[in-house]
Parts: C-alpha cells; structure tokens; sequence
C-alpha cells in the first residue's frame, strides 16, 4: 500500500513539474476521487451486476444459506449477502468493504459439482477474505490502481494534444525531463498492476489457511480446489478487472505446467491451484 501511494505521489509531482502547472494533475485527482467515493462505496454492487449474481434468500437454496450461517456462527461474522451466479463454471468470491457489508457468491457449476464439505471449505475460504478485510484491501489497491492509471493516460494524452506549459522547452533538461515522464507514465501502470496481483496471490494463499483452519477439515478445500481445476472453459461473463476475486482464475486457464515460468507466475491473478493444494494436504491441523 505505501509503494501504491508513493507511486501515485512520485508521478503525480513529476506530471506537475514537467508542466509546470497542476492544472492537468489537479483534474485527474478530481476524477479519481470521485471514482473512487463511486468503487468505495458502489463497488460491490457494481462487480456482483456485472458478474450476473442473483441474490437470493434461505428458502431459495437452504444448503447453501445453512452452510454460510454455520460457517459465520464459527468465525463470529456477520451473515453475507448470498448470491448465486448462473455459470456452469465452479467459482466464488466474495466483496464488500467490511464485514457489516459483504457479499458472497457462487456458481451454479460449483453447487452442482461439490458436495458439502467442498463447499463448506470454499465458503470458509471466501469468509477468511471477508474476515481478514481482503475484501477492502482490494477495492482499495483497485483504486489506486485505477488512479495511477488514470493519471498515466491524462499525462501522455496531454503529450498528443499538445496541452499544457512545459517546463524547460528551450533546453536539453527539460527535453530529458519529458521523457522521463513518460516513461514513468507508461511503467507506474505496469508496476501499479504487477503489486495488485502479487497481494492478491498472496491473500489466497492466506485465506486458504484460514478457511482450513474454521472447517478443521483443509481436505474439503483441496478438493474442492481439484473439481475447481478440471473445468477449463472460461466463466460466460468475466472481466479482467474482477477475476482476482474469485477463489481461481475466471479464465479457466489449464494448471497442468508443474513449474510455470517466472513471469507466468508474476502475471497470474492467483497462485498455482497446484501448490495450493498441495500446501493444503500437509497442513497439520489439530
């Protein structure tokens, strides 16, 4: 989060020195703040219209309502929102900005191929996110992922349009400041994307401890995790900007690589389903 916000800061005076002005900066900073009160505070709802869930209530899908109510009653949380998506591919996630607020939801696929303690340990994981606050770190890392992009785009669209005073026109410095600039403004989305989903890895494979650790059974997710990993057609309605979310990745990429390349893995929403399984079968719970 502090390399986000230095990034944000860092190309924010270089955009305001170069020009001179923070008319330009000040503008970008205006559209962020409101996109981003927007992604706060609507972000969920905006991702669950966006993915096709439904929400429904306990008589609707009781199994699914008493496994999430259980699983609660064990971790001390709050009940979710329960919805459920018409997609034949097993998945789930969960959002909202804090307990008080969330949301989970599964597939069609996952209620049809996993018996209940699978899902029980697919619930527990999307809970720990819910637990652990995953769920507002990743709007917030949304955000500033979304800012920093913004501001990228304002800058080198500004570069075509000829908008703008630049500092330093009539030298060999100023002439070298600029293409800092945009150089920066084309790496900090770049870097800004590569941290998003190096945290997002990362909260996965802590979540996945937490769910075991609430369903004292790690067997469920792993083989959840399996059944997961079988289907390889992508979800029907998937966006980029979303798939980190999800329990595994919503494009139904194949994990049959044992050791994917280093930038496979840097370039991944989540960690290998491989691994994660594995670290799930030794874990020595007691």
């Amino acid at each position: 989060m502090l390399v986000f916000v230095v990034l944000v800061v860092a190309l924010g005076w270089l955009i305001s020195y170069i020009y001179n002005s923070p008319v330009i900066l000040l503008i970008a900073i205006l559209i962020a703040l409101f996109q981003s009160l927007i992604g706060y505070y609507a972000g969920d709802q905006i991702i669950l219209s966006t993915s096709g869930a439904n929400q429904i209530q306990k008589k609707d899908n009781p199994m699914l309502y008493n496994v999430v109510e259980n699983l609660c009653i064990a971790s001390g949380l709050p009940t979710p929102k329960i919805y459920i998506i018409p997609d034949p591919m097993p998945n789930a996630f969960a959002t909202g900005r804090d307990p008080k607020n969330a949301s989970v939801a599964v597939t069609t696929g996952l209620l049809e191929r996993l018996n209940k303690d699978e899902l029980e340990g697919v619930i527990a994981h999307e809970m720990s996110h819910v637990g652990n606050y995953d769920i507002r770190l990743m709007m917030m890392v949304s955000i500033l992922v979304s800012v920093i992009a913004l501001v990228s785009d304002i800058f080198i669209r500004s570069q075509w349009l000829g908008l703008g005073r630049r500092r330093g026109n009539n030298d060999n410095s100023g002439g070298l400041l600029l293409i800092i600039g945009i150089v920066a403004a084309v790496l900090a989305p770049i870097l800004a994307m590569l941290i998003q989903l190096a945290i997002s890895r990362k909260r996965e494979y802590l979540a996945d401890a937490d769910g075991a650790l609430l369903t004292r059974y790690p067997d469920g997710l792993a083989s959840a995790l399996e059944k997961i990993s079988e289907y390889n057609q992508p979800m029907q309605k998937v966006s980029t900007a979303t798939a980190h979310l999800f329990i595994a990745d919503p494009d139904g990429k194949s994990d049959d690589d044992d050791k994917p390349s280093f930038f496979a893995r840097i370039l991944s929403t989540h960690p290998p389903i491989k691994d994660r399984i594995n670290i799930l079968r030794h874990l020595n719970i007691k």
